[in-house]
């Protein structure tokens, strides 16, 4: 793959329908914990230990622990300069005509906070739940999400579980239900919403050019949407601290923070018509 920018940026002039796949490299320069790698541990547990089912369906506490923590620390982040450069793009576009989607992977919502407006969030969002027995899904910004959870979730290795009993946990709020409820996040072992889904085969359809952003291309589908892309010819272009198992299926690489590499990427080009 070429790492020229000024040839990226000729690409770039011409596009019409450009989809942006985001991941959670995006948010790493926002403060925001990965839960990759070494350092990926709330206690004594990775993420992907509590983030499933069945996890759940064992101990809704710990589980809600987790994600109390989590929010709780998403709340104080703030998105970074590759968040606005997208979201700028996006606004500055739109009244020449033209399409920025972003396809995510990250649920921090911080791309609804700089401003992102045509967003597909394939994971779901830390900022919404959904009803175990009603299945509603709500917005929800609570902080904390329920008085139970006031001072719980602290990472802490030694912290003990806070056991919190079942109907202390947040409570679906519709008419009558009082169902538990659940973070709206497709866990391990889920399957994606087929209908972000169908939205996000649409986009891809019919994008012109595609960025790859912060992510490892390794969890699946997502990791497939970008080479299917490249392979019916549509340039895409990877941003990223190194190179993925993908890289070499792509026309551009930029190496780097992406905070660093893609404001100047998709800053105004001296070709485009602004109105």
């Amino acid at each position: 793959p070429r790492t020229d920018m000024a040839d990226f940026r000729e690409v770039f002039a011409k596009a019409k329908h450009i989809a942006i796949i985001t991941g959670a490299g995006v948010s790493a320069e926002s403060g925001v914990p990965t839960f990759r790698g070494a350092g990926g541990f709330w206690r004594k547990w990775q993420a992907q230990e509590l983030a499933t089912p069945g996890a759940f369906a064992r101990n809704p506490s710990r589980v809600w622990e987790f994600y109390h923590y989590r929010r709780e620390v998403m709340l104080s982040k703030h998105p970074n300069p590759a968040h606005i450069a997208i979201a700028e793009c996006e606004k500055r576009l739109s009244k020449q005509g033209r399409s920025v989607v972003v396809i995510t992977q990250n649920i921090d919502e911080l791309h609804r906070k700089a401003g992102t407006k045509h967003l597909l969030e394939i994971h779901g969002s830390l900022f919404k739940t959904r009803c175990t027995s009603c299945g509603n899904v709500a917005s929800n910004y609570k902080s904390p999400i329920c008085p139970a959870l006031a001072g719980k979730g602290a990472p802490d290795p030694e912290t003990q579980d806070a056991a919190i009993p079942v109907e202390d946990l947040p409570q679906c709020e519709e008419d009558g239900c009082n169902g538990l409820l659940r973070p709206h996040v497709v866990w391990f072992g889920e399957a994606l919403d087929p209908d972000v889904l169908t939205a996000v085969e649409k986009e891809l359809d019919i994008c012109d050019l595609c960025l790859v952003v912060g992510t490892s291309s390794v969890v699946y589908p997502a990791a497939m949407f970008a080479p299917q892309v490249s392979a019916r010819g549509v340039p895409v272009a990877e941003f990223n601290m190194e190179a993925t198992p993908a890289t070499n299926k792509f026309r551009f690489h930029f190496p780097g923070p992406c905070g660093t590499t893609l404001p100047p990427a998709l800053a105004r080009h001296d070709t485009e018509i602004i109105s």
